[in-house]
């Protein structure tokens, strides 16, 4: 089958609607569940790829979970430990399997984005990474291939309706790609850039030193911007991006954006939070959201109108401004990553506050010079790939 009718197009009002090979060859892929839509494929091939390309980089499965044609998260399949596995909302699951590992940490980074996200996997999915699929709000999958339970238990989501695709792995496109807009038709080759160690051998601070764990966060961050709209940044530590910054027009907002994001991951794993009480009828959407305005400044609002007593236990304590900041000054080590130059030295200054400590970037900007220096400052060693990695 060479075609694919679709429901409709981005919005209900954007019909005919469809998929297919120009050159009359078969789809790569097969819809073993569901109905995907147009941006449930859009989502699901930018995802496929990125993971691909994961797997290949570091030898481990691979997920990502993707939301709006950019991801939410991405990470490999390394173990959890016991904070992350309470923080991600599995720790009720037992010992996961590494590609459930991997599926749990780029759901967990960054829930409240990934809710209702659409989710690739480098490998083929097995029981445990359905199980836990199962349990999220989700609206499809991607995958090279399913095991019977596993395909049974997706099936049994969302009344029979959850959206399951198979991919060729083998499958290897068109050297040049296509795009229509406004009726006018966009060529280019498409983007083979190998994220390897050569990549990252320009190393321009005075520290040089970036141990292998590093040089695989900065392959994850790179391989997760080359699939991010632009401009992205990506703030990545053990194996899995922790915040991206995406779609934004200025660099430093991609940078604060991503800052944020990987605060508020860092701070999910404080006493203050690990300690929150919930009623037993609150479900994890609930709690992700109860836990980012926890976080927030606004929390005092919450405390002031009794709102607490719909969600927790006990009335928690406020974790004031000063805790917040002591916590997340023992966050370290970060990796960050940027798809294009750091015009100017601020993006340094905020990526400091999230604790990074190496850094991937192109390079190429009339400040090259105030950036070193500031990045020299806090003795940050920083990478120049010499290569953009935008994505339209």
């Amino acid at each position: 089958m060479n075609e694919m009718e679709l429901k409709y197009g981005c919005n209900p009002n954007q019909k005919p609607s469809r998929i297919y090979m120009e050159d009359g060859s078969d789809l790569p892929v097969t819809v073993l569940n569901g109905k995907p839509g147009y941006i449930n494929f859009l989502d699901a091939f930018n995802g496929w790829q990125l993971v691909k390309e994961l797997k290949l980089a570091t030898g481990l499965p691979a997920a990502t979970s993707f939301k709006h044609v950019s991801p939410a998260g991405a990470a490999v399949g390394l173990p959890l430990d016991e904070t992350l596995a309470k923080i991600y909302w599995v720790d009720d699951l037992g010992e996961l399997s590494p590609l459930a590992c991997a599926y749990a940490r780029a759901r967990g980074a960054d829930r409240m984005s990934s809710f209702g996200d659409f989710i690739a996997l480098s490998d083929v999915c097995d029981a445990d990474t359905a199980r836990l699929i199962k349990r999220e709000v989700s609206d499809g999958v991607i995958a090279p291939g399913y095991t019977e339970d596993a395909l049974e238990i997706l099936k049994a989501k969302k009344k029979g309706g959850y959206n399951v695709i198979q991919i060729d792995e083998n499958y290897v496109p068109a050297e040049l790609e296509k795009k229509q807009v406004y009726g006018i038709t966009f060529e280019q080759g498409r983007n083979e850039l190998d994220i390897n160690g050569d990549l990252l051998s320009n190393i321009v601070t005075n520290n040089k030193e970036i141990p292998e764990a590093a040089l695989i966060d900065m392959k994850i961050a790179l391989i997760t911007l080359k699939y991010t709209q632009s401009n992205s940044v990506c703030f990545v530590k053990g194996g899995q991006a922790i915040g991206i910054g995406a779609g934004q027009q200025s660099r430093v907002h991609c940078t604060r954006l991503a800052g944020m994001k990987a605060d508020n991951w860092y701070l999910r794993q404080a006493p203050q939070v690990l300690g929150l009480q919930f009623l037993d009828t609150v479900g994890r959407a609930d709690r992700d959201n109860a836990i980012d305005n926890y976080i927030g400044e606004e929390y005092m609002d919450v405390l002031a109108e009794g709102a607490w007593q719909k969600v927790f236990k006990v009335k928690p304590e406020v974790f004031t401004r000063e805790e917040k900041r002591a916590w997340l000054d023992g966050m370290q080590d970060v990796t960050l990553g940027s798809d294009a130059f750091f015009p100017f030295s601020d993006n340094i200054e905020r990526a400091r506050k999230s604790g990074v400590k190496y850094i991937a970037q192109p390079g190429g900007s009339v400040r090259d010079d105030l950036v070193i220096e500031c990045a020299n400052k806090y003795n940050m060693a920083m990478a120049f790939t010499g290569i953009r990695l935008f994505h339209h």
